[in-house]
């Protein structure tokens, strides 16, 4: 594609002198971005797809749900019993760099191939770059993708030169996978106060907002990262919402402990037409039992519309949803599955003491619901634009210790959830 205004024209001539990404940007992605299996026989043989040594393995079940190290090379592998021999496998990384002025993301897919008995052969291509300047505009360098007789939208011709190319939604869609811990910064990021933490955003959202938005540099700086991180992750728009609050915690010294309750305790006080520019209410002693009272008010307020409403709103709701119902996933301990009706949600969140039981409204939302034995144990709530978890939250918003658990069996099967998102 050909430039089309000046700072395309600027960028175009900026990437033909980019150095080529090293060797040793390379290894470090094969040591740390790839995920490494055990092969486990029907005999119980293990068998390091990195370094190719077996082993007799402990059992298959600890092994399956927990991995294992290899006792040859020491990698921590993901176990899977097989009687196939032979794998191929792809990943991403992102290396954070710095050229002519421009911060720039540099997309790498790594590729290998593993076959028991056999060292894994490895493969790497630059595959995209965005090119963002200090006052937030971006351009994106890509490889040519195969769009034909495929569903993959990271399907890359690899032997096409990177060259700018339209802005389309796919680029944005590319994992960013593990990060390049050796990171080059421009300078105008450098003053945001960003560390190298990426508050689980992907690096171009994170940037763009930082380098045009002062309300992102202004949490970063005085220390409310969670708060940072929770606007975020449910649209940077929200952020004025809760910034006149925002700023009397601030000027009040008061931390912010748990971004998510303190939203939603924000968002409860400006239900029920509190001063929300008041320390007394923005920044309580005891964030939780506060916001517990006031979930309770609500809860009473709402009980009886919320009754009346139900039927009313539960077509609505079925065709919005419907088609992630039935969708149920388990790592053979913990059962996660889609909430079906607004009553499930509204039973869910008594039945858990939180303020789920009003979410079935929220458009973005998917509700799953996670338990143990039929017994219920924290309630997932997933970003429908952005494929990924929002919260996770058991009884009266605590979290259990199953926690990381329930997100990383949800994060692993959100491609089941971004299938149904496109039948």
């Amino acid at each position: 594609m050909k430039p089309k205004n000046k700072f395309q024209e600027q960028v175009v001539e900026a990437s033909k002198t980019l150095p080529a990404i090293t060797k040793e940007q390379i290894q470090w992605g094969y040591d740390n971005a790839i995920v490494y299996l055990g092969y486990r026989s029907k005999k119980g043989i293990m068998t390091c797809s990195k370094c190719g040594h077996s082993w007799k393995g402990e059992g298959e079940l600890i092994t399956t749900l927990l991995g294992c190290d290899c006792p040859n090379c020491k990698s921590n592998l993901t176990v899977k019993a097989t009687a196939k021999r032979t794998f191929n496998d792809s990943y991403y990384m992102t290396v954070i760099d710095t050229h002519k002025g421009y911060q720039v993301l540099r997309t790498i897919m790594l590729g290998y191939t593993s076959k028991i008995g056999e060292l894994p052969k490895y493969s790497a291509s630059e595959v995209m770059q965005r090119w963002i300047a200090p006052d937030g505009k971006y351009c994106t360098f890509a490889k040519l993708r195969q769009t034909m007789g495929t569903m993959y939208y990271d399907s890359w011709i690899f032997h096409t030169p990177l060259e700018l190319r339209q802005e389309i939604d796919v680029y944005n869609r590319i994992y960013t996978g593990a990060i390049y811990p050796k990171q080059k910064l421009i300078p105008e990021l450098k003053r945001t106060g960003y560390k190298k933490a990426l508050y689980n955003q992907k690096p171009l959202d994170l940037f763009r907002i930082l380098l045009t938005d002062s309300k992102a540099e202004t949490l970063i700086k005085t220390k409310q990262a969670k708060l940072l991180k929770r606007i975020l992750d449910s649209g940077w728009k929200n952020i004025d919402n809760y910034w006149q609050s925002i700023r009397i915690c601030i000027r009040n010294n008061y931390k912010i402990k748990d971004a998510t309750l303190w939203c939603d305790y924000i968002d409860l006080l400006r239900f029920f037409s509190k001063d929300l520019l008041n320390p007394k209410y923005v920044c309580p002693n005891n964030l939780k039992v506060e916001h517990d009272r006031y979930v309770a008010k609500k809860a009473k307020v709402d009980a009886q519309l919320e009754i009346e409403k139900q039927l009313a709103k539960e077509d609505s709701f079925r065709e919005a949803k419907a088609k992630f119902f039935g969708l149920i996933f388990s790592d053979g301990l913990i059962s996660v599955r889609v909430l079906e009706s607004v009553a499930e949600i509204i039973t869910e969140g008594k039945a858990m003491h939180h303020c789920v039981g009003g979410y079935h409204s929220k458009k973005d939302s998917l509700i799953l619901s996670a338990c143990i034995d039929g017994k219920r144990i924290e309630t997932i709530e997933v970003s429908i634009s952005q494929l990924k978890v929002i919260q996770s939250r058991g009884i009266c918003n605590k979290n259990t210790k199953y926690h990381n658990q329930i997100i990383s069996l949800v994060e692993n099967n959100i491609s089941q959830i971004e299938e149904r998102l496109a039948a």
